[in-house]
């Protein structure tokens, strides 16, 4: 039997535990386990249900942790709906809060452009959160979605962020003609 301890934010808790509590019921149901929520630690506790998929109860870390780093349930729970689907953190923790608030000003874009664009072209969905930027896709997705948030880290312009994009977008389509 799985058991696993992890910690969200607190303002995250609501989130995970939903309305008259659906959306911990919902994830109990799809992952095959009990969850247990101590909401004044933002502690969770996660049990595979004995019988169950124990590889469900392993996802459900991810699922939870998503959640906790500001994606929305119906997000997360694409990571119990497709085994090849991913869960990434880029820490920005090592920032100054003033270079904090630049760096995600510069991930996000104005009204949210820039995150768009990296969703949309690179097939990932993205959260930027606390001194966190989640990342949830397939494996080539988010190392290409990784690179151009990197490079918006490192101040390589967005118009050479937008190029290296569709230049990436491009070799796909080429392998996938193959």
């Amino acid at each position: 039997m799985v058991t696993q301890y992890i910690m969200i934010p607190q303002d995250r808790i609501g989130v995970l535990i939903g309305r008259n509590g659906i959306v911990k019921e919902e994830i109990e149901k799809k992952s095959e386990s009990r969850i247990e929520v101590d909401s004044t630690e933002g502690g969770v506790y996660i049990e595979g249900i004995e019988g169950g998929d124990p590889l469900k109860a392993l996802r459900v870390a991810d699922v939870i942790k998503a959640i906790g780093r500001g994606f929305s349930p119906e997000n997360a729970f694409t990571l119990l709906d497709d085994d090849f689907l991913l869960f990434d953190v880029i820490s920005i923790a090592n920032f100054t809060s003033k270079t904090l608030q630049r760096v995600k000003g510069r991930v996000i874009g104005r009204n949210g452009k820039t995150r768009r664009v990296i969703e949309d072209i690179a097939g990932v969905k993205i959260s930027v959160y606390g001194k966190t930027i989640g990342i949830i896709g397939y494996s080539h997705q988010i190392r290409t979605a990784h690179d151009a948030i990197e490079m918006l880290i490192n101040g390589s312009p967005h118009s050479a962020v937008y190029s290296f994009l569709e230049r990436k977008r491009r070799e796909e389509e080429e392998k996938k003609n193959y």
